[in-house]
């Protein structure tokens, strides 16, 4: 029976599943033989650790595949769309230099805009399982999404104006937790996967058990998102008393709701349907990005007034 903490069925289950390349490094190291089917060859496995279907390192390819793999083709397209789509919403951020809560927002979108292609080379079959860059970029993308939910909830702790927004007592406790997050999250991830200490080892290896990377990057991100939710429902319609910004909001968790949906539960589905060519990643990208250009949107609504008298 899992236990709170153990990554195997997620890695077992969930087509591209990021933090699995960290898990693969250290059962090399440490339990070799617990490496079985797809993750059995180095050379060609997918992301994941004894997944039930994945998508086979590029120029390779597996049992489900009728051709050599082009990698996680789909979720690399949408993570260079996306690039460019949250360049723009920097930018646009960026312009509306009178409006509350801009600096901290672009924080925001400047960190999601690094985990971008971070995702890419993570989960797109396009290095070696078990190599040193592919932990290299798999821990630090780990660091970067934890520190991105702590900018998402900071946000919402700035729009209750507890301080000034744009101001050093915003910004400096902005920035001491994200380095926070980064550092300890990458830490510990570089540690699962190359057993700098032993405190991190998986017990029983087949477990993939590791509590503190577990609540860092999965329970974490959750409660960030959740609370940040519930934060701006406050404003928007206990404070501030308006209906139209809260739409967007809505609109925003509705589809990170559903990106998690894809990643966990058709990821599998559209594996096997595709002979491993393309995963649910792709869709949760599109809705994930979806999902930031809708709070841009809520903050964009929430702000107008300030924005339009200083254009006056």
């Amino acid at each position: 029976m899992a236990r709170f903490g153990d990554l195997a069925p997620l890695c077992r289950q969930v087509p591209s599943y990021t933090w699995c390349n960290l898990f693969y490094r250290q059962l090399q190291k440490s339990s070799n033989s617990t490496l079985s089917g797809f993750s059995a060859n180095s050379a060609t496995a997918p992301i994941g650790v004894n997944p039930e279907c994945g998508i086979p390192l590029v120029g390779t390819s597996n049992s489900l595949t009728s051709s050599n793999s082009l990698g996680n083709i789909a979720d690399i397209v949408v993570c260079g769309v996306s690039i460019v789509f949250v360049l723009a919403l920097v930018l646009w951020t960026s312009k509306r230099k009178a409006a509350v809560g801009r600096s901290e927002l672009r924080i925001f979108l400047v960190l999601y805009l690094l985990t971008l292609p971070f995702q890419l080379v993570s989960t797109g079959s396009l290095l070696e399982q078990g190599s040193t860059a592919l932990v290299a970029v798999t821990a630090i993308h780990a660091g970067l999404v934890a520190s991105l939910f702590w900018t998402l909830l900071a946000n919402a702790l700035v729009a209750t104006q507890v301080v000034e927004d744009g101001t050093v007592s915003s910004l400096i406790p902005i920035f001491i937790f994200t380095a926070a997050f980064f550092a300890a999250t990458t830490y510990i991830s570089f540690d699962v996967a190359l057993t700098i200490t032993s405190a991190f080892v998986s017990n029983p290896p087949e477990a993939l058990h590791s509590v503190p990377f577990f609540v860092l990057t999965s329970i974490w991100p959750l409660a960030a998102a959740f609370l940040y939710f519930v934060l701006m429902a406050y404003i928007v319609l206990g404070v501030l008393r308006e209906r139209r910004p809260m739409l967007y909001y809505v609109a925003a968790a509705v589809c990170f709701i559903l990106a998690q949906l894809a990643w966990f539960l058709l990821g599998k589905v559209v594996c096997r349907g595709s002979s491993a060519k393309v995963d649910g990643s792709f869709i949760a990208t599109i809705l994930e990005t979806a999902a930031v250009g809708s709070l841009y949107l809520g903050w964009r609504s929430i702000t107008e007034e300030s924005w339009d008298d200083y254009n006056y």
